[in-house]
């Protein structure tokens, strides 16, 4: 276990590239599953939800090289398992999206209930109903989803509420299964159109047709590829929001802006400046005071709810009230009492919906009757150190921000969360004039 022990108060200033984006590796590495050829993929970010999710599909008899260059080959001709160990399973969500793949391979999978950062629920009934209705027997029992099937068949399904994973299962399981497959209310998020696109170029029939629908036309089998993912659309707004909080002037490598039009049509509701420069560098800094916005998280092309924590760390330094109203998870405001620790104005409440059960993108009776939906953040704010902890990924970036805009030295634990999605966030943030080190905890 680490810790970052962190002196606050210097701007961020320079240029930083964005790392590839965590969201499609982890994915394409359970394509590589769905043929007997070599699949090479490029801008791998080196974090640990990544090396996890390549020792899942090792325990399956896959070999994976990971090599320095951020590459990573995938070999599955000698898969022999279509077994995940349970362990693995609370460690990491993916291991449960392997079961299309392996389903597609031996007409069999045991794959555990899903891990990762808890947020929530997470509820999985969505996809293991589609693939259900592809064919597939599924029961649960001691922690394993144990699934058999004679062929998965094509199906129309439609999702009751947007489902990112579910998309991305349902899609690793139709490229292969027979006749067509149609998802409606599919989500439209770019990092499942890389999915799509590596998938394409191994051969898969899938198209988009009109407004969340996907069609995936199933083929016989896939051949191996080489293929770059795209840039992580999280770290730009972690970077940028660096900039931003700390007063600082830093230019982001790696911007996709056509990926990132709720976030910047938010900071342009803040007054804070960013500039574009060239295809995929965009400068970000402040020109004077910064305004309070109102945030509603949705699922895309809205403002993204990994957005929203860093978001609520922005606006303590802005002039106002500002309100974050989080609608895709029941339990994302972890990181609110841990701000709160470093002299964050910030307090719950629950906005009225006229109908929660149809608003909200979570299962509204997963909820908890003491969870909070919506907060208040009053700025600007002075913030001052503290110890805090991380609760989850998204959670843990905030605090490193909030310790580098206060003053004094703060501490921050639980940065193995922090390593699931950014690579050696800390050396990074160096480069733009971060004072930060990485210690053992004792």
């Amino acid at each position: 276990m680490d810790k970052f022990i962190i002196e606050g108060g210097s701007r961020l200033h320079g240029e930083i590239k964005v790392s590839g984006a965590k969201n499609v590796a982890m994915k394409v590495i359970l394509a590589g599953l769905l043929t007997d050829k070599s699949l090479i993929i490029r801008n791998v970010p080196q974090i640990s939800s990544v090396v996890g999710t390549c020792e899942i599909v090792k325990t399956l008899g896959v070999r994976i090289q990971i090599k320095s260059d951020h590459s990573l080959i995938v070999q599955s001709e000698n898969i022999n398992s279509y077994s995940v160990p349970l362990e693995l399973g609370g460690l990491y969500r993916t291991a449960t999206m392997v079961i299309g793949p392996l389903l597609s391979r031996f007409g069999k999978a045991i794959v555990p209930n899903p891990g990762g950062c808890r947020l929530g629920k997470r509820p999985i009934e969505r996809h293991i109903e589609g693939l259900k209705a592809m064919g597939v027997k599924i029961t649960y029992k001691d922690g394993y989803f144990k699934a058999e099937t004679k062929r998965l068949n094509g199906i129309k399904y439609r999702f009751e509420s947007n489902s990112h994973t579910g998309t991305e299962t349902l899609i690793l399981a139709a490229v292969l299964a027979h006749g067509e497959t149609i998802i409606e209310n599919a989500a439209e998020e770019p990092e499942v159109d890389d999915l799509i696109n590596l998938l394409t170029k191994m051969g898969a029939k899938i198209r988009r047709k009109g407004y969340r629908t996907i069609v995936i036309s199933g083929v016989k089998k896939l051949e191996g590829t080489d293929y770059e993912i795209m840039p992580d659309r999280n770290e730009v707004v972690t970077f940028a929001i660096g900039a931003l909080a700390t007063g600082g002037d830093v230019t982001i490598d790696g911007t996709q802006r056509e990926y990132l039009g709720s976030f910047l049509e938010e900071l342009d509701e803040t007054k804070a400046c960013w500039e574009p420069l060239g295809d995929r560098k965009t400068r970000f800094y402040t020109d004077g005071i910064l305004a309070s916005t109102k945030i509603k998280t949705s699922p895309y092309p809205g403002f993204m709810t990994d957005w929203q924590s860093p978001w609520a760390l922005l606006m303590t330094q802005a002039v106002g009230k500002s309100t974050i109203h989080e609608t895709v998870y029941e339990e994302r405001f972890g990181y609110v009492d841990e701000l709160k620790k470093i002299g964050a104005k910030i307090d719950y409440f629950n906005p009225e919906v006229s109908n929660p059960k149809h608003f909200y993108n979570f299962n509204w009776s997963d909820r908890k009757k003491e969870d909070f939906h919506a907060i208040n953040i009053t700025g600007p704010t002075i913030l001052h150190n503290g110890v805090m902890e991380v609760m989850d990924l998204r959670a843990g970036a905030t605090l490193v921000l909030g310790a580098l805009v206060a003053k004094g030295e703060s501490v921050v634990f639980g940065v193995e969360h922090i390593d699931r999605g950014y690579e050696r966030i800390e050396e990074r943030l160096r480069t733009l004039g971060a004072r930060i080190k990485r210690e053992e905890e004792k």
